[in-house]
């Protein structure tokens, strides 16, 4: 494991910074947090901005350390989020690129960098969340399609998307097949006959999930990744993505919060208080030990060809529960000032109970570490 840069990622790491610096006092304004059309327009001319100076490629095109210092930067200086399109940037694009065709390469990722399409992710169901494998959304063949039947649910951006990564079951259930079996990964037209898109709103106000009903779809089988059937090996290419690089922006902005908490501290009186000072010194110490662990996880992707391991599950498991207690410290130094959900750390306390559950919960994560790290029996 080595976790310092070579003469050539420090050169790409100052050419980032140099461009940043000139790119992003030209933006325009940012929309609404609430037009989402709005956010999607923004988002992807941000996109093809990175795309047009020869940084589109980063997310999928690059080593896994030039992928740690574009996020580490970019959160640096402030420039916006991949936003609307983070499933096509940073879970669709990784998978297709790592289990794709060369023809589905081809079609679906350059749209992704350019920003001119946009993914959801159609994963999770009423009844299957945590226990994702049992999964109920059927697709059975016809022809040169399959049909597809059922709902999703937790769809991020699916009013605005183009595209969907859809987990359906294509063989039932039974004793010789197994629930993990029997799965495949489709991307799906968002604007296919047959689906119904609600929106869902948050505990934030916010409506960046919705609900997606399938009535027999017919999706292209050209539109399959992976063979039929080994769709649950490909989500785990995806989960992996999801868990092991794409929260390395918010680990840099964590650590920006918390120097902001501290100098907020500072000025009402609060850093007085030792208890205080204790609890953002070990929060700091807790996100300086997330960000070694994510060099750890992206060195250890850079050995095993560009896919993230199951380290990625130990670093999203204290991950989520650091940002919480990092928030709760935040409302702690706001006081009644918490209440305001016009403050941005007030929205982001809310948005951080989530981190227990998206992604895996941390009930998963704890048994992916036990089994495939410890070497411990799976739970019954």
């Amino acid at each position: 494991m080595d976790l310092t840069y070579t003469e050539e990622e420090e050169a790409f790491r100052a050419g980032l910074r140099e461009w940043l610096a000139a790119a992003l006092p030209k933006l325009p304004a940012k929309p609404s947090p609430q037009d989402w059309p709005g956010r999607r327009a923004y988002d992807t001319a941000w996109q093809r901005t990175l795309y047009d100076a020869g940084y589109g490629h980063v997310h999928w095109d690059a080593s896994p350390t030039q992928r740690l210092i574009f996020l580490e930067e970019t959160e640096k200086a402030g420039a916006p989020y991949v936003g609307a399109n983070f499933v096509g940037l940073l879970h669709a694009g990784p998978t297709i690129a790592s289990e794709g065709t060369p023809e589905q390469r081809a079609r679906w990722l350059p749209p992704v960098l350019r920003g001119d399409e946009v993914w959801c992710q159609g994963f999770s169901e009423p009844d299957a969340g945590s226990d994702l494998a049992s999964l109920r959304t059927r697709a059975w063949r016809d022809g040169d399609h399959y049909v597809v039947s059922g709902s999703k649910i937790w769809t991020s951006h699916a009013e605005v998307a183009d595209w969907c990564e859809l987990l359906v079951r294509t063989t039932p259930v039974s004793e010789a097949v197994p629930k993990h079996r029997g799965i495949t990964w489709l991307a799906m037209p968002m604007d296919a006959p047959g689906i119904t898109v609600r929106p869902l709103r948050t505990l934030a106000g916010s409506t960046e999930f919705a609900e997606v009903f399938l009535d027999e779809v017919r999706v292209p089988a050209v539109n399959r990744v992976g063979d039929e059937n080994d769709g649950w090996r490909v989500t785990m290419v995806t989960l992996s993505y999801e868990r092991g690089t794409a929260f390395v922006g918010e680990v840099v902005a964590c650590r920006r919060v918390l120097g902001e908490i501290a100098r907020e501290a500072r000025g009402n009186g609060l850093w007085d208080d030792p208890a205080l000072r204790r609890r953002l010194g070990r929060l700091a110490a807790e996100f300086s030990a997330l960000w070694r662990l994510t060099q750890w996880n992206v060195s250890e992707a850079q050995r095993s060809g560009g896919v993230p391991g199951v380290g990625g599950s130990v670093f999203k498991l204290r991950y989520s529960h650091a940002r919480q207690e990092l928030y709760e410290a935040a409302a702690q130094v706001l006081g009644a000032g918490a209440l305001d959900l016009g403050h941005e750390w007030s929205l982001d306390r809310l948005s951080s109970l989530s981190y227990t559950i998206a992604a895996g919960t941390s009930q998963i994560q704890r048994s992916i570490v036990a089994e495939r790290i410890l070497g411990l029996p799976k739970g019954r």
